[in-house]
């Protein structure tokens, strides 16, 4: 009877367990319990795909060019300078006249000077650059005393028409004083009836002051470019 009753108390605890496994294997949506779930029970989501696809990604954009191209060609383009359509002012083309000018420094000299340049020709012509300055000699050439020329200002390509003019301003060193004056340099002061002017491949103009002479210290002189607006 004891080894019955043994074997009764086994076979119903084997029955109780194949129930129990019974029933853990039919969980909602068919799953065994514990997989897909975090411990907590809830649901785990799958891990997302870290691979892309090469021929969906975009093309990184190439920098832009930093040359002025022409749409049609491509090429650099390039302003041109125009042409002004006239030749070269010859000495024969042009009369000069020179009178002082109204801005000049202090002094008693002539201090500032304007070279008023007129095209006697009858057809345009052009003039360019910087004037030289020499005080004029004795009715020689070779006793012209040039002056030490400093320029100012830009040059560019002046067109003058038929009975149309140019200038240049001349500043001087000032002469103080009464009388002959003196140069603040110590120097003598030194005075021309007239001065050749010299104008870049238009020859040498001798030409005269309207008022009085030209008296100046140092021998130097500021010169203007050659320009189409009249100097003060």
């Amino acid at each position: 009877m004891y080894g019955i009753g043994i074997r009764r108390v086994a076979t119903a605890m084997v029955t109780a367990s194949a129930a129990t496994l019974l029933m853990t294997a039919c969980q909602p949506g068919g799953s065994p319990a514990g997989a897909g779930s975090s411990p907590s029970g809830a649901p785990v989501k799958p891990a997302a795909s870290t691979s892309t696809s090469s021929s969906t990604s975009p093309s990184a954009p190439s920098a832009p060019s930093t040359h002025a191209t022409s749409a049609a060609s491509g090429s650099p383009t390039h302003t041109a300078t125009p042409s002004t359509g006239a030749k070269a002012c010859g000495l024969s083309d042009l009369k000069a006249s020179m009178y002082q000018a109204a801005v000049r420094p202090d002094g008693t000299g002539t201090g500032a000077a304007i070279v008023e340049f007129t095209n006697v020709s009858g057809k345009a012509c052009t003039v360019q650059g910087y004037p030289t300055v020499a005080g004029a000699g004795n009715g020689s050439p070779e006793k012209n005393r040039p002056l030490k020329v400093t320029t100012t200002g830009g040059a560019s390509t002046v067109k003058v028409a038929p009975g149309g003019k140019a200038w240049t301003k001349l500043t001087f060193v000032q002469v103080q004083g009464e009388a002959d004056g003196y140069c603040k340099s110590g120097a003598t002061p030194a005075s021309y009836p007239t001065l050749v002017v010299g104008v870049p491949g238009a020859g040498a103009h001798q030409v005269a002051l309207t008022d009085g002479v030209i008296a100046e210290c140092d021998d130097k002189v500021t010169v203007t470019a050659l320009s189409a607006a009249k100097p003060s």
